[in-house]
């Protein structure tokens, strides 16, 4: 999702490195892959789908999370972000993370990122 507006800013970059460190992934290869991500022709831009609506769930949270980062969703953040909801049947979840944002709720909304949630082990 990061790289939808074809721009890696550094308030996305530090959000990836802390959500790749919750997930245990090493700090270099959060890094080179944040680095490469906007180049690299391996990665699918196809809506992820996902075994249950609560981790889509968690997922289009902390992606609006990430998105606003640099102050604003870019329209082919938000545009992307509709066709994952809208592949997972959670519309409803979108629009109620993107209520809460439009309600200043983007400290809230960060300080409680889904990532979180998941047991990592």
């Amino acid at each position: 999702m990061i790289r939808k507006d074809r721009e890696i800013r550094n308030e996305e970059k530090q959000l990836m490195m802390r959500i790749g460190a919750i997930m245990g992934f090493e700090k270099k290869f959060c890094k080179k892959a944040i680095d490469e991500i906007i180049n690299n022709k391996n990665i699918d831009d196809s809506p992820p789908l996902f075994s249950n609506s609560q981790i889509a769930g968690f997922f289009i949270h902390d992606a609006i999370i990430i998105s606003v980062a640099n102050k604003k969703i870019h329209e082919a953040e938000l545009g992307w972000l509709k066709e994952v909801a809208r592949a997972n049947g959670i519309e409803n979840i979108l629009n109620a993370c993107l209520k809460k944002l439009a309600k200043g709720g983007k400290q809230e909304m960060e300080s409680n990122l889904a990532v979180n949630k998941l047991d990592w082990d």
